[in-house]
């Protein structure tokens, strides 16, 4: 890699799952991918790009996929549905929460179902069934109900993605995110871990959030939605 100490994240997914995640990925030296359960996303080796063709043989005819990054020539029978081009943002420094009280609580699996129904109701299409199992999530609650919540998707040496940050529709403006993105934050920072996330770039409400709460812009970065023909 590049005296970048960041350069991992030009490539996310492939370093994620050659390492940390390793255990959460079928493939082999080139090409790999989340277990289906997981997380649909899909990640090769940028150095070997004409190798991309072997990801064929882990997907199932019609699925629906995500790549990261610079694609090479993909096989004939790939579509691109979609590109999706998204602010790279990383923090490296502690977060102030809002002023105020709120509980922050730790999910675990009796919250799976809640957890899924509320990330699908307003971020739907990149959280599956087992995607809980990749790291921590963090919840807040209003009468016993899940109203907010922000987790950790991909893992890499001593960098953690904040993802699933999301506030149900009826709660926004109570700065739910806030308090869950500084949990966050500090709890990896704590650990001598960077956190780093991806918003659309053209949630501009968002990155305004987040550079509000110390994030800085690395890099645009775009994720590729396809299907396997």
């Amino acid at each position: 890699m590049s005296h970048d100490r960041f350069a991992a994240l030009d490539n996310p997914a492939w370093w994620a799952l050659s390492g940390t995640q390793q255990t959460f990925a079928t493939g082999n030296t080139y090409v790999r991918r989340y277990r289906r359960d997981i997380l649909p996303f899909a990640a090769f080796d940028h150095g070997h790009g004409d190798k991309i063709v072997q990801l064929d043989s882990l997907l199932l005819p019609g699925e629906v996929f995500f790549l990261i990054g610079e694609l090479p020539a993909l096989p004939a029978n790939w579509t691109i549905l979609q590109e999706l081009p998204c602010a790279q943002m990383i923090h490296q420094t502690r977060v102030t929460p809002p002023a105020g009280a709120v509980t922050v609580t730790p999910l675990h699996d009796q919250h799976q179902k809640a957890l899924y129904n509320l990330i699908q109701q307003v971020q739907p299409g990149y959280y599956e069934p087992r995607t809980q199992q990749l790291g921590s999530y963090y919840g807040i609650f209003e009468e016993e109900r899940l109203v907010a919540v922000a987790g950790e998707r991909m893992r890499l040496q001593e960098l953690t993605e904040l993802s699933a940050i999301c506030t149900d529709p009826a709660y926004t403006g109570r700065q739910y995110a806030q308090h869950l993105i500084a949990h966050l934050c500090n709890t990896n920072l704590d650990q001598g871990i960077i956190p780093f996330l991806h918003v659309l770039e053209s949630n501009e409400r968002a990155i305004r959030l987040y550079e509000y709460l110390g994030f800085v812009r690395r890099r645009t970065i775009s994720f590729w939605k396809l299907r396997k023909g």
